[in-house]
């Protein structure tokens, strides 16, 4: 099931004591559709305050219920389950909004099959270009930035590297990711946006980089910071997170139904920065 959600109505998504998380909402929403408690699985756990445009989660539902998905109406159950849920969802006011459902292939998983995600991240750079109708969706940077630089920088950290100096480490996870894209463009309406892809990302990578990259494009750093950083695999006071509002979870892409399987086993063992994983590359 893909859905999407503005995120700054929740503490992000993983459910949590004393808190609204996203998982939470869907679930409850689920339990009030199947009269049973159900638990997904996501592609990628979002921060508290950021957006998805495109999530991907996966549950488990038994052939009755998924038959019985439609009631008397006239539709597949996937396209039923769109409805009822968001019929649901709608106390909620739009924050969470189911876009579409299918029966998964076999194999599939929606965290350790999938590919890559994308993100994107919007600076308003200047008092000017500040407009207060799209703050949620927006970072207010006070000083203008050098895309240029910005450019070179995102570069410099491309490919496969240990991102322990981006990544917020989690007991027993790997903080090792291949970073695909890392881009900079000034857009029609003046804002800097940046586009982010890679296998996987780690506990505020994505935020981390972004404020990193900030701190060479409005001069405060040096270029080569964010490579100097990416080898000293150190977090200190120089370890920056931009702020969540203006992150996007955008897009999560999968290999063919056929790959699936494999792509979750392959996803699912640990990497090492030295080692070539041929079937991975292929997959990726």
């Amino acid at each position: 099931m893909r859905i999407g959600y503005d995120g700054s109505a929740f503490h992000g998504w993983a459910r949590q004591p004393n808190v609204v998380g996203v998982q939470q909402v869907v679930e409850e929403a689920l339990f009030t559709l199947i009269r049973r408690p159900v638990r997904v699985t996501v592609a990628g756990r979002t921060d508290a305050g950021v957006h998805a445009r495109a999530q991907v989660v996966h549950f488990d539902l038994t052939e009755t219920e998924y038959a019985q998905l439609p009631r008397r109406a006239e539709l597949e159950p996937p396209a039923a389950l769109v409805r009822r849920l968001n019929g649901v969802l709608g106390a909620q006011e739009g924050a969470v909004l189911v876009l579409d459902a299918q029966r998964a292939e076999p194999g599939f998983d929606a965290r350790f099959s999938a590919l890559q995600r994308r993100y994107s991240y919007r600076i308003a750079d200047g008092l000017e270009r500040w407009d207060p109708l799209t703050r949620q969706l927006t970072m207010w940077h006070r000083n203008p930035l050098d895309v240029a630089l910005l450019n070179a920088e995102a570069h410099s950290v491309l490919g496969r590297h240990d991102f322990l100096s981006y990544c917020k480490p989690r007991p027993d996870a790997t903080t090792i990711r291949t970073l695909k894209e890392f881009t900079f463009i000034r857009n029609e309406e003046g804002i800097v946006v940046a586009h982010l892809v890679a296998d996987a990302f780690c506990h505020n990578m994505v935020r981390a980089l972004i404020g990193a990259a900030l701190m060479v494009g409005d001069g405060r750093e040096q270029p080569g910071f964010l490579r100097q950083r990416l080898v000293a695999m150190v977090r200190d006071s120089k370890t920056k997170l931009a702020h969540p509002r203006a992150l996007v979870l955008e897009e999560v892409s999968y290999p063919p139904a056929s790959e699936l399987a494999l792509r979750a086993s392959l996803t699912r063992a640990k990497r090492r920065v030295d080692e070539v994983n041929v079937l991975l590359d292929q997959g990726e």
